[in-house]
């Protein structure tokens, strides 16, 4: 069963690669960059092309994409031909193909303001149920492409996936204010407590929902590290959220002193991955606890797999001081 995955020069795209080839799987990987991981490269808003790549394919996973950092350096025309053409463009030639199964990586920023609390109010607790109230034009493009996703499981019957994953970028965070006082790994285990998840997981998620797809049809799943958190916990996060984590984790503090590491002060929102896991029988395995778990160790929390695809960057240059340009 050949199964195309398309952003295979990518974060997501690269590890996906890999874990399938290491499976003997057979995988074809589409990027319009050349790669280690790419066989076909191209454009996904190529309608001969992508009709072309989809011959003999079963399964599709649509990790291509124009991300947040490209919102600074790429026209909102650049981003309807990828996010939203390219999108359907796969579609199509998935429904002319007879394709099984097909996964649409889109991501959790796609809730945009709804993410933010008012003030003095507590952290939102985010689901599927939460409306997503896109902020620029990626967040407008990705719900856009979940939506023509949706039309073609209830016109077609063609069975979609939809899954929102949270950061698995291993790249600095783009805020200056929190470069400037957290180190990148500090930041990322932190993260782990709310909206992040490591490669590995994400991995995992879409592989689980190549298999589940045809049976569930259609869904949209938030796909974002197992939080230790409940929803009442969520005033007292947004005031100390510090206080929130010693008490679930009394260790936590003297590990956190050990690598002269902090915890955050505040949190704004924690994402909630019980759906992926009851529906797509997913097992996250990196979480807070595995971080402290590892810190007892003396070992590094991120994945093999973190490590093999490594920080790649979103852009050709380089930019000073930050990991790229903030619109």
């Amino acid at each position: 069963m050949t199964l195309l995955v398309t952003g295979s020069a990518g974060h997501l795209g690269e590890g996906l690669m890999r874990r399938l080839r290491a499976q003997s799987r057979e995988a074809r990987g589409l990027d319009i960059k050349p790669s280690a991981f790419t066989d076909l490269v191209g454009s996904i808003a190529d309608r001969d092309f992508v009709a072309e790549a989809m011959r003999g394919v079963r399964c599709v996973i649509h990790a291509a994409t124009l991300h947040k950092p490209h919102v600074a350096t790429h026209s909102y025309q650049d981003f309807i031909d990828t996010n939203l053409t390219g999108t359907l463009t796969l579609l199509q030639a998935a429904l002319a193909a007879g394709v099984e199964s097909f996964v649409f990586t889109s991501t959790t920023s796609a809730f945009g303001a709804a993410l933010t609390p008012g003030p003095g109010e507590p952290a939102t607790w985010i689901t599927e149920q939460v409306a997503p109230i896109p902020k620029n034009i990626y967040g407008t493009t990705k719900i856009a492409a979940e939506g023509l996703c949706e039309l073609f499981h209830r016109k077609h019957k063609l069975p979609v996936l939809v899954l929102r994953t949270s950061r698995f970028f291993p790249e600095d965070d783009d805020d200056a204010s929190v470069r400037e006082v957290f180190e990148s790994a500090n930041v990322q285990a932190n993260e782990l407590l709310y909206r992040r998840a490591d490669i590995d997981d994400v991995v995992q998620a879409h592989l689980c929902a190549i298999e589940r797809a045809p049976e569930l049809g259609f869904g949209r799943y938030i796909v974002s590290a197992t939080t230790p958190f409940s929803r009442e916990d969520l005033p007292a996060l947004s005031r100390d959220a510090a206080a929130v984590v010693e008490r679930l984790f009394p260790d936590c503090r003297e590990l956190y002193a050990a690598k002269g590491w902090k915890l955050f002060a505040q949190l704004d929102r924690v994402y909630v991955n019980d759906a992926a896991r009851r529906d797509l029988h997913w097992q996250p395995r990196f979480g807070f606890g595995y971080v402290l778990d590892c810190l007892r160790a003396g070992l590094d929390f991120r994945s093999a797999l973190a490590h093999e695809v490594g920080v790649k960057g979103y852009h050709a240059q380089r930019f000073d001081d930050m990991p790229y340009p903030v619109a």
